[in-house]
């Protein structure tokens, strides 16, 4: 099946050349926010690889209350607009009510949709009628070519612009596990896939800033096999110093540390470009 090239700012998602999303997982405060977006500034030129930049201005599924879940809509987008207009990435962020879409896609170039809220029809039709692209990830608990249902809401909704990304399907208990069928089931859907390789390492049920909460280890096998399998683009959530991260500090990877963790995927992907092509 052909699939869609989706256009984001500059970038061909769904071309043949591999793209990033990445920055910290929730809006911290400036000086980590530019830090990170000068760093992968620098990855992306030396590696030729585009970059979109992500940040949540709210995590609204934080298990505690006591935990951090962003500066808010206002606060936020005015941070992400910042890091747009100094670095000319493109920007995405999280929305989790029909209400933040509008106010959220007049600042930001794509809209994305939560895990957990992926089969939320009015949160789907708010982000797609504001025209931006919308980043639907696949719910942990909804089998990937049931992914065609959300992706159908927003193109009834008159929005063609879509990108699907993968982040692991519940198994047993506070556990994910990444099935190389579901790229295969996304990729048919006919819009870009993404692989989310951070989030699907967290250790759910046990606080991100405790240890125990992520398996970095893993980050570099399943990113292998995800680009293999024919994502066009990687999600990966990047901090200056993850361990002193507010959010998901257990699973993100340290930008000074992406340069080289994003080589053989590349690599990988030129590969299986070829393969395509043949």
């Amino acid at each position: 099946m052909q699939k869609k090239i989706v256009q984001v700012g500059n970038i061909s998602c769904g071309s043949n050349d591999l793209f990033l999303i990445s920055g910290p997982c929730v809006i911290e405060e400036e000086s980590i926010m530019m830090k990170t977006a000068e760093t992968l500034k620098i990855v992306s030129e030396k590696l030729n690889i585009p970059v979109i930049y992500k940040s949540s201005f709210q995590k609204d599924n934080r298990s505690s209350l006591k935990y951090y879940d962003g500066p808010g809509l206002d606060k936020g987008v005015k941070l992400l607009a910042k890091v747009r207009e100094e670095f000319g990435f493109p920007v995405l962020t999280d929305i989790h009510y029909p209400e933040q879409a509008k106010a959220a896609g007049d600042v930001v170039d794509v809209l994305q949709i939560p895990a957990y809220l992926c089969m939320q029809s009015t949160l789907l039709v708010a982000a797609a009628k504001t025209g931006k692209v919308v980043n639907i990830k696949h719910g942990q608990f909804l089998a990937p070519d049931n992914m065609k249902h959300p992706t159908q809401k927003c193109l009834e909704s008159g929005n063609d612009k879509i990108i699907l990304t993968e982040r692991g399907y519940t198994f047993g208990y506070n556990d994910l596990i990444v099935d190389p069928r579901s790229f295969y089931h996304l990729n048919n859907i006919g819009f870009p896939v993404v692989f989310d390789v951070t989030h699907c390492v967290r250790k759910y049920g046990i606080p991100s800033s405790d240890v125990k909460g992520g398996a970095r280890e893993f980050l570099p096998v399943l990113s292998r096999a995800g680009v293999a399998s024919g994502v066009d683009g990687v999600f990966i959530e990047t901090h200056p110093e993850p361990e002193k991260a507010l959010c998901d500090a257990a699973s993100q990877l340290c930008v000074y540390d992406l340069e080289e963790f994003l080589k053989p995927l590349i690599e990988l992907h030129q590969v299986e470009a070829r393969y395509r092509k043949s």
